[in-house]
């Protein structure tokens, strides 16, 4: 094992990434605070990225767009472009293809390299790293930050604790001096613990990722299983999951969620929602030639503060990727956990994924019947769009399905 080459890393993470795509489109907002926003008129006005420039201002990713407009009057605010986004991100990967064959998306702005077996082609990995931050600025007029490791948790906590806030916007985190860096940040800057763990080590009297790394992984384990070891493994940096290009190949659930335009009261709107969410559910379970056993339903509630809600889940009689099976399904979990709270989100996903190539028959359901007009629906969905081809409940005032389809990823295109 000592003769093993090491491996080396790249998290290459964009900056500020769908505002650095505007302003290099339009040279003129280059020196204005810019933020990419979703549409206040529907309710998604939150802040999905902000410019260096706005967030010195104190404007956050996340933020309702009226909170950052108070912050700063002078805010440059642009709808999002997600086609634009999405055809500049695969651009950022066909630069990074040219510097090795293992490319690894995160993220639409997020992507992992292990450029082991390239690197002495371009110098050393620090040589390489500004090699690829030149060509992607001057190719797509966006910054990135480089972090490198040995592995891909290290390479990951290099860019977001350290490249992230360093002016080279690259730094290598070793492991053998993880004493003098990584370990003397507080214990939420450690890849994988949010809030409610933070909170959970601080009643342990844990505040830095050291006095984590320190602890005995059995102690963690008895306390949160694998997961307990696995935070004691990124502490140290060990994680031996390669870079791979299929990394995302096998699927293990295809879900829908929607943040509302307005707050739903009445079953009989949120069933409509529920439908629609489960025809693209199903439209792409068939694309993939997958159906599912297990139904998730959940809602956010209106009141965000009380945290109003749920997330159930229910084990399916049989595999399916049949809409209506599932529609009847979901209507009775949703009943059955809903308060009769103001629903602000609805979601659903479907899991325990296999292959469809197995259909179960049924004496009193033509399932073949319905596999034909399903894959018939699709067919038309595919070639005219997915509004070309709707349910009658989809143009009641609580449908959404043809403002869905005007839109990538949640937001317009």
């Amino acid at each position: 094992m000592s003769g093993l080459k090491k491996r080396i890393i790249f998290l290459i993470d964009m900056q500020s990434f769908y505002a650095s795509v505007e302003k290099a489109a339009n040279p003129q907002i280059r020196n204005k605070p810019v933020v990419v926003a979703g549409d206040p008129e529907r309710r998604s006005g939150i802040i999905l990225a902000a410019c260096p420039i706005a967030k010195s201002y104190g404007v956050v990713t996340a933020e309702a767009l009226w909170q950052a407009q108070q912050k700063c009057r002078q805010l440059v605010v642009i709808r999002p472009r997600m086609e634009v986004y999405i055809q500049r991100s695969m651009q950022i990967t066909r630069i990074f293809e040219s510097f090795t064959d293992l490319v690894e998306p995160f993220s639409i702005d997020e992507q992992f390299l292990d450029v082991t077996g390239s690197v002495h082609l371009f110098g050393d990995a620090l040589q390489m790293a500004a090699q690829i931050r030149q060509r992607v600025w001057m190719e797509t007029g966006v910054n990135c930050r480089v972090g490198i490791g040995t592995s891909k948790v290290l390479a990951k906590m290099a860019c977001d604790n350290f490249a992230k806030k360093n002016e080279e916007g690259v730094f290598w985190l070793k492991k053998e001096e993880l004493s003098n860096t990584l370990w003397k940040l507080p214990i939420d800057k450690l890849f994988g613990v949010g809030s409610r763990m933070k909170r959970h080590f601080h009643r342990m009297g844990i505040y830095q990722i050291k006095e984590l790394a320190e602890l005995s992984p059995q102690i963690l384990a008895r306390r949160w299983g694998v997961n307990g070891e696995v935070l004691w493994r990124t502490a140290h940096g060990l994680d031996d999951s390669p870079v791979s290009m299929d990394t995302y190949d096998v699927q293990k659930g295809i879900g829908q969620q929607i943040t509302l335009p307005r707050d739903f009261h009445t079953f009989a709107d949120i069933k409509t929602i529920l439908l629609e969410l489960l025809e693209e559910v199903c439209r792409r379970a068939r694309s993939k030639e997958l159906m599912g056993s297990v139904l998730t339903v959940g809602c956010r509630g209106a009141d965000l503060v009380a945290g109003t809600g749920f997330n159930r889940q229910m084990k399916l009689t049989e595999q399916t990727n049949d809409v209506m099976t599932l529609y009847q399904a979901a209507c009775f979990l949703f009943n059955r956990h809903w308060e009769q709270t103001p629903v602000r989100s609805i979601g659903v996903n479907l899991g325990q994924l296999v292959p469809d190539n197995v259909l179960q028959l049924n004496l009193f359901t033509d399932n073949v019947k319905r596999q034909s007009l399903a894959h018939a629906m699709d067919d038309i969905r595919d070639r005219y769009g997915t509004a070309a081809i709707l349910r009658a409940s989809s143009l009641l005032e609580s449908g959404q399905a043809k403002e869905r389809a005007r839109k990538i990823g949640g937001h317009y295109k």
